[in-house]
């Protein structure tokens, strides 16, 4: 029985296990989104993001219990410098997996795995989209009030024109 063991084998030894996980993991922070199978972007969404999480805090410390996971300082040097800032103020959550179907090959089911604050694509729909205005089927005046207070303005910018136009006659 599988009871507590809460850990995908990826069926490899140990130490093959944490290799894989490791490169992985450098890969994803080197490029922002990898292209995998299911099962190997839910063990390095585990993996990744308690690292993501320590490399707030950019201190001696910290950089070397990430690069003990890591195992390589190019991915290192941009997790502290590009991704930590971007992520700061973010509680967790830093990778989205996004479903692709599956392999020709083995029919393996693959997924797209990224970090979240790093897809240029989606934020800019994020920005680009207004927000709709509110219809509610109610009617409490909205539109009313509205009218009114338009007719009320239009009324009095024409008076003070109109008052305007009065002041060079007086000569």
């Amino acid at each position: 029985m599988k009871h507590g063991k809460k850990i995908n084998h990826l069926s490899r030894k140990s130490q093959h296990r944490h290799a894989t996980l490791s490169n992985m993991a450098a890969s994803l922070i080197m490029h922002k989104k990898i292209n995998t199978t299911l099962a190997k972007a839910k063990a390095l969404r585990v993996y990744v993001e308690p690292i993501i999480s320590r490399s707030k805090s950019d201190t001696t410390h910290s950089r070397r219990m990430v690069f003990r996971y890591l195992q390589n300082k190019d991915a290192v040097i941009t997790l502290f410098r590009d991704i930590a800032p971007k992520v700061g103020e973010r509680h967790g959550g830093y990778t989205r997996i996004l479903k692709t179907g599956f392999r020709i090959g083995d029919n393996a089911n693959t997924c797209l795995i990224e970090l979240v604050d790093f897809n240029e694509s989606m934020l800019s729909a994020k920005t680009d989209k207004a927000a709709p205005a509110k219809k509610t089927r109610r009617s409490r005046g909205g539109k009313k009030a509205e009218v009114t207070s338009q007719k009320a303005e239009n009324e009095q910018t024409s008076t003070e024109d109109a008052i305007k136009t009065e002041e060079p006659k007086s000569e």
